[in-house]
């Protein structure tokens, strides 16, 4: 039998999503062992035992100064921050990607403006974000809006491009405006579409979120991160980073449940 034709059962398959995860951890644990072997005041690969007490004291004790468990403040702004800029690429995406692949015209005026924009590094414009709007939390969201909006747009018009023209000839003979056949037709076939675009989307716009809050801010997953790293306190810096993993997924999974909730007819093989 041929390996592309192997198909494994749910017990295989749920041992074999496992097995990465536990040789990653064995990996850290040995690793860490070595060197706290070689010198028990390292600070580079923390104990896992270290790294949980942490997590622990992170998210269960307040800030000597105001009180505050600062670990769940960070997470509220910096996902504040994430789905406001998120909401609004998706939401300017879905109605730019829908203009561009149902209308040539449009299609020619902005379809390669936008892939243009696409090419530009966002990071290399955070110094002009932050001269513009400031060190607020508007120049944060606008980064993340300029990192994800135009990979949302270019997706969205493809798939608009790809709606069978069949369907379009017939609402036409069934007199439907260009406004009919944008909600009525091409919305319900995009909308599973600009759902995977947004899960594709979370990576960069995390990354780019990190990026701002490590460069100006007082609060968020980014600024903790930097602000303890001149410490080396990696302990911290671990637990953040596995909390913004456990945050990206779980985004991710209810992402994809709704998918499937709402659009079972659509294929989903992310």
């Amino acid at each position: 039998m041929r390996l592309i034709n192997i198909i494994p059962g749910r017990a295989l398959a749920v041992f074999l999503v496992l097995v990465p995860f536990v040789a990653v951890m064995v990996a850290y644990g040995i690793g860490s062992e070595i060197r706290l072997a070689a010198n028990a005041q390292d600070k580079l690969l923390p104990a896992p035992s270290t790294v949980w007490d942490t997590m622990v004291r992170l998210t269960t004790e307040g800030d000597r100064r105001t009180g505050r468990i600062l670990f769940w403040h960070d997470s509220w702004a910096s996902l504040q921050r994430l789905f406001l800029g998120i909401g609004i690429s998706a939401l300017l995406g879905l109605i730019f990607g829908l203009i561009i692949g149902l209308l040539p015209i449009a299609r020619s005026l902005l379809a390669q403006f936008v892939a243009v924009l696409s090419m530009i590094p966002p990071l290399a414009l955070l110094p002009i974000l932050f001269i513009v709007f400031g060190l607020g939390e508007l120049s944060k969201v606008v980064l993340i809006v300029i990192g994800t909006l135009p990979f949302i747009i270019r997706d969205l018009s493809q798939r608009t491009l790809e709606i069978p023209q069949e369907l379009l000839v017939k609402a036409q003979t069934l007199s439907a405006s260009s406004w009919v056949i944008a909600i009525r037709v091409a919305l319900p076939l995009v909308m599973p579409r600009l759902i995977q675009a947004v899960r594709l989307s979370l990576g960069p716009a995390w990354l780019f979120l990190i990026a701002a809050e490590a460069i100006a801010s007082d609060l968020g997953l980014g600024y903790r991160i930097f602000l303890v790293r001149r410490y080396l306190a990696m302990d911290v810096i671990l637990t953040y980073v596995i909390w913004i993993t456990i945050l990206a997924f779980v985004i991710d999974w209810l992402l994809r449940k709704a998918s499937r909730r709402f659009f079972p007819w659509a294929e989903d093989g992310l």
